[in-house]
């Protein structure tokens, strides 16, 4: 704590307020240099004043120089004050010049010892006017001792401002770096979820897609032959194009279906990756989206897809894209065994509505017991005329 009160004296006296008690001490001296030789000549004491005059102007320059150049300029303040209670001593009109010697304790002493040695040389100092003035009045007393004490009590106002800005300062950077560690935290939770739904959209919806397949052909692998064939071709295409998702998740690509393909394209081609019989019906007319658009719109059709081929027992499955002037709508529909909306408990359908929600959209889903089901999307686009 010490060593920040002398980084902050030292940095006060390069500033603009120590350069002004600087020239106000200099200006000071001067004047009181021209008042004695108006009163007294260069007769009598003349020589030794002048020799403390210079003695005074070279140490207080001293300080000056060490203060600018960052150096220890504490200790040749009490040279300072020696020269300086001899002088005026000698010559009383030189009290004057007490008020910048002021300033110079308080930013070169402890804050106590600082006040002591302020009240010292205050009353020294009012003793010298009233022996010069001729006569003893109480303003001339006074005037001195109290300047001294509002430039201490000053100055301790000022340290004590500049100790508490400081601290919240300290504050600020401990709040903005917990802050940036949250920040951090939350970009990893967020990442993780994001990694999350890439998963269970791509390898787990993939892997479960080929194991229905691998099952239904199973089950009529004795009766029917050929179709037991078809199952395991749908399965092993839908396995290599798992995998080609896997790893295009580990490399951060973009969706293969919709580099090679239009949007209705792989929407068509992964709904019917869980239900051949699926349709789809494209409204208004299309126009480019963003890459992060119609990537969320492929995963939400695949995993509403496989959700439908686990859980529904659908006869029919159609999906709707339809381009809005500054939106794009899906709708995923099938008349299926339908569910209670809100008692479900899987990841699929939360995954799908931190998606849109994401991108600034809305997302719903209808269903009944024995009334089907309807996902439905909108995400903004902006004005696509």
């Amino acid at each position: 704590m010490q060593g920040n009160r002398e980084n902050a004296d030292t940095a006060a006296f390069r500033g603009p307020l120590g350069a002004a008690i600087h020239l106000s001490f200099y200006v000071l001296l001067a004047a009181s240099t021209a008042r004695y030789l108006t009163y007294h000549g260069v007769s009598g004491r003349w020589l030794v004043v002048a020799g403390l005059i210079v003695a005074l102007a070279a140490l207080y320059a001293e300080i000056v120089v060490l203060s600018r150049r960052g150096g220890a300029w504490q200790p040749w303040v009490w040279p300072v004050l020696t020269s300086w209670v001899a002088l005026v001593w000698l010559a009383p009109s030189f009290a004057w010049t007490a008020f910048p010697i002021f300033f110079l304790c308080t930013r070169a002493f402890p804050r106590w010892a600082a006040y002591l040695i302020v009240a010292v040389l205050a009353v020294f100092a009012g003793i010298e006017f009233a022996s010069f003035s001729g006569r003893t009045e109480w303003a001339v007393l006074l005037a001195p001792l109290c300047t001294g004490a509002l430039i201490v009590l000053a100055y301790g106002q000022v340290e004590r401002d500049s100790a508490e800005r400081e601290r919240l300062l300290g504050e600020l950077v401990d709040a903005k770096s917990r802050l940036a560690e949250t920040e951090r935290e939350a970009g990893v939770l967020s990442e993780r979820e994001r990694l999350a739904r890439e998963i269970h959209d791509t390898v787990t919806q993939g892997l479960t897609s080929a194991l229905l397949h691998l099952e239904a052909a199973d089950e009529v692998w004795e009766r029917s032959g050929p179709r037991a064939r078809d199952e395991v071709r749908v399965a092993t295409r839908s396995l290599r194009e798992n995998l080609a998702e896997t790893r295009n998740l580990v490399h951060y690509l973009s969706s293969p279906d919709l580099a090679t393909q239009t949007l209705d394209a792989a929407l068509l081609a992964a709904v019917r990756g869980y239900v051949p019989s699926a349709q789809l019906r494209v409204i208004g007319e299309p126009v480019a989206l963003p890459s992060d658009v119609e990537h969320a719109l492929l995963r939400i059709t695949q995993s509403a897809a496989s959700n439908i081929r686990r859980h529904a027992n659908a006869h029919t499955v159609g999906v709707t894209l339809t381009y809005l002037p500054d939106a794009v709508a899906l709708d995923v529909f099938d008349d299926g065994t339908g569910f209670v909306v809100g008692e479900t408990s899987g990841f699929g359908l939360p995954a799908m509505r931190q998606r849109v929600e994401a991108l600034g959209g809305t997302f719903s889903v209808e269903s009944a017991p024995g009334e089907g089901t309807v996902v439905a999307a909108q995400i903004p686009v902006g004005d696509a005329s």
